[in-house]
């Protein structure tokens, strides 16, 4: 297994070790004690899963205390770009973003600390995108940052999004209240 890290520091790209033959391929997506040691020391008490098709935008959606949620997110069917944006007030990197594509092939996987807004494109139909939580969603805890944000910077590849009618009333990032 690979890790890297980013110019954001708490995020972390995760390269399994995938055993390929010739009748596919096999590889552990999540052992615990070896997360740990890459230094993810949270337990994981929700999984989610989502099916989108290709343009579809979902986020940038973050939880606030005491339901922050960490993710590990991995794409099994399809591909996505993936983005998250500093929300941490007292960090050098607030209002920073990182993006990377996720996708069947790669099976890169993605560690997301609290702090940080998450969202992602889908770039295929039908395309299946799995997130570990380390805390249960709580509906009074969500917050957001709009999608299209200018001063984000995000470079979304596609020119026609699909994304929800909540999703386009989330708050630009000049008038997020950060509650990290």
């Amino acid at each position: 297994m690979q890790v890297n890290t980013i110019f954001i520091e708490g995020p972390l790209v995760i390269q399994p070790t995938i055993f390929n033959d010739p009748r596919g391929y096999f590889y552990e997506s999540y052992n615990e004690p070896n997360y740990q040691k890459m230094g993810i020391q949270h337990h994981f008490v929700q999984d989610n899963q989502s099916c989108s098709q290709k343009g579809t935008i979902r986020g940038l959606h973050f939880q606030a205390a005491p339901f922050d949620q960490g993710k590990l997110v991995r794409v099994v069917r399809g591909a996505v770009i993936d983005v998250v944006v500093d929300i941490r007030k007292n960090s050098p990197t607030y209002g920073k973003h990182y993006s990377i594509e996720l996708n069947e092939q790669n099976h890169t996987q993605f560690w997301i600390p609290p702090g940080f807004a998450h969202g992602f494109e889908t770039l295929e139909d039908n395309t299946l995108f799995l997130y570990k939580c380390t805390n249960l969603y709580d509906k009074a805890s969500e917050g957001g940052l709009l999608w299209n944000d200018p001063e984000l910077g995000i470079q979304w590849q596609t020119q026609q999004a699909l994304v929800s009618e909540k999703d386009t009333q989330l708050p630009l990032l000049k008038n997020l209240i950060s509650p990290f």
